[in-house]
């Protein structure tokens, strides 16, 4: 098991490594495999990798992310201005619902509407997520409902097992209506992802909460 000081150290040395962000104004703490991100981004697109490259890394157990965004220079923009490139945004993706609509509020985005996929609703998401001034999105868009909660689970459990990157056996699947929960655990990060993402391929899943724990070697 890795010591905090070195876990500290492979954290920092992989976000530096990402092109993405920029790792002079990250700090990074941790203990006992749970990383601390503090630090300022000029844009939510430099938070996300940020997160993502601490994720990345092997005895990342849990990341809590204190991370302000604080748009400069070229990044600034006004919500009017957010607003409309993000009603264009939405509405040039191929995959996004016509009904799906934008608010902006001091640089937050909140996105509402009905989907029939999760794809569509995230699709609304990765649209205006990474556009200057934007410093965070709440994805309100609904999914509707297709399926008895017995073939969503049957459908997810079959998902997993053909998955490769995913031990099936350790993964447990919950259904209630539409909601999913995923428990079990996992070794790594990337493989809680991959449950997370087949649970959300269901038709008819709107919320899955991925409670899987991630059980570094």
């Amino acid at each position: 098991m890795k010591t905090n000081a070195q876990l500290q150290k492979d954290v920092m040395d992989e976000i530096r490594w990402e092109p993405s962000t920029m790792a002079a104004q990250i700090g990074v703490t941790a203990a006992n495999g749970v990383v601390t991100l503090t630090g300022m981004v000029a844009t939510y697109a430099q938070k996300w990798s940020v997160e993502r490259a601490a994720q990345r890394v092997e005895g990342v157990k849990g990341i809590a992310e204190e991370i302000t965004i604080k748009p400069t220079g070229l990044h600034e923009r006004t919500d009017t201005e957010i607003a409309e490139a993000a009603v264009s945004a939405l509405k040039w993706h191929v995959w996004v619902p016509a009904d799906i609509q934008a608010t902006v509020q001091k640089g937050w985005v909140t996105l509402r509407g009905t989907a029939d996929w999760e794809y569509q609703r995230t699709a609304a998401l990765d649209a205006v997520c990474f556009m200057p001034g934007v410093k965070g999105v709440s994805n309100n868009i609904a999914i509707k409902p297709t399926l008895q909660p017995s073939a969503i689970k049957d459908a997810i459990e079959k998902a997993l097992v053909r998955n490769a990157e995913i031990d099936a056996g350790k993964v447990n699947v919950t259904t209630d209506g539409g909601t999913v929960t995923l428990t079990g655990s996992v070794q790594s990060w990337s493989e809680k992802a991959e449950a997370g993402t087949a649970a959300w391929n269901a038709p008819g899943v709107n919320t899955v909460r991925n409670d899987i724990a991630v059980m570094c070697p």
